[in-house]
């Protein structure tokens, strides 16, 4: 399957599913009673290993839920959720040119909202050929409505060997301020080891979350030693997590964290790791862009209240 075909289908099952209306009281309770525009503590933020720059814990994703194609209410609804993520105090929005019409949703909802200039601005070059990186790398900056982007990773590792000087030079240049790398679902971390080991990147993505810890054993410990920042990616395995927690009672003990639901329950154990730069939960909904950002609000697990949250949900 082509992955554009593989990208429509896969929007139309979470759709199907209803998840991005969803909203049971053990994944984001109390979400539909959030107001708009009312105060909220700043939140808890993490440096950027290779130049110290503060970033929020908690991102927003773009993977299937901003591919809306042209339907005028779904856009308007990826503009809200936008909104209520920067008036929460996020800043990194990720997305790929995979991602279907993701990136010209990002830009419209950019420019409508004024928060081009807030915005930390992270996309990918997805293409076999290096020689047609450039190309992809500006119509994508054009779609996003942007001068420059903050971080560009080579997806997958889709031809890094070609793509990865492209973008240093692009930095060395002052036309982009980070480099990076990105895998998905546990592929290939050995060569994304050996890269972190031979390239001087700035970030590296991949998916962590309570069910998929491989990543602890050697990538976060590396990570931490090489001063690359992490983007955790499928913190909810779109969605399948949650839909397995939700039958199952939030332990009372969560209240010592903090946590009012099963979403942030899932992300504070991401983002509390120290390796963790930032986790990227996707979302339609406003309310649920709320909740996720309430994850890097209050206390956060140390080691001992970690290895509780992930024996709890292996448990279940």
């Amino acid at each position: 399957m082509a992955a554009s075909q593989r990208t429509a289908s896969l929007r139309r099952e979470f759709l199907k599913r209803g998840l991005a209306a969803l909203a049971p009281s053990t994944l984001w309770p109390g979400a539909g009673h959030a107001q708009s525009g009312a105060a909220t503590a700043a939140p808890a933020t993490r440096p950027v290993p290779s130049t110290g720059e503060q970033l929020p814990l908690v991102g927003l994703g773009s993977w299937i839920t901003f591919n809306v194609g042209n339907d005028r209410a779904a856009r308007d609804a990826c503009t809200e959720v936008m909104r209520a993520f920067f008036e929460a105090g996020g800043r990194m929005i990720d997305s790929s040119p995979m991602y279907g019409l993701s990136q010209s949703v990002i830009g419209e909802g950019l420019a409508r909202i004024g928060a081009a200039a807030r915005v930390f601005a992270a996309d990918k070059v997805w293409i076999g050929s290096g020689a047609r990186g450039p190309g992809q790398i500006e119509e994508s900056r054009r779609l996003w409505r942007l001068p420059r982007f903050d971080l560009l990773q080579v997806h997958n590792l889709l031809a890094w060997e070609e793509h990865l000087p492209t973008l240093f030079a692009m930095k060395a240049a002052g036309r982009l301020r980070y480099v990076g790398i990105t895998t998905s679902e546990g592929r290939r971390h050995r060569e994304i080891e050996s890269i972190m080991q031979s390239q001087p990147i700035d970030f590296v993505q991949l998916s962590y979350n309570l069910l998929d810890r491989d990543a602890e054993d050697r990538i976060l410990p590396l990570a931490r030693e090489r001063g690359i920042a992490v983007i955790a990616n499928r913190p909810f395995r779109e969605g399948a997590l949650l839909r397995g927690l939700q039958r199952h009672p939030l332990p009372p003990w969560a209240a010592e964290i903090g946590c009012d639901g099963w979403a942030q329950f899932a992300l504070k154990f991401i983002v509390s790791h120290p390796a963790v730069t930032c986790a990227i939960p996707a979302t339609s909904s406003v309310a649920h862009v709320r909740q996720n950002m309430g994850a890097a609000l209050g206390r956060q697990p140390d080691a001992a209240m970690r290895k509780r949250m992930a024996a709890h949900v292996e448990g279940l």
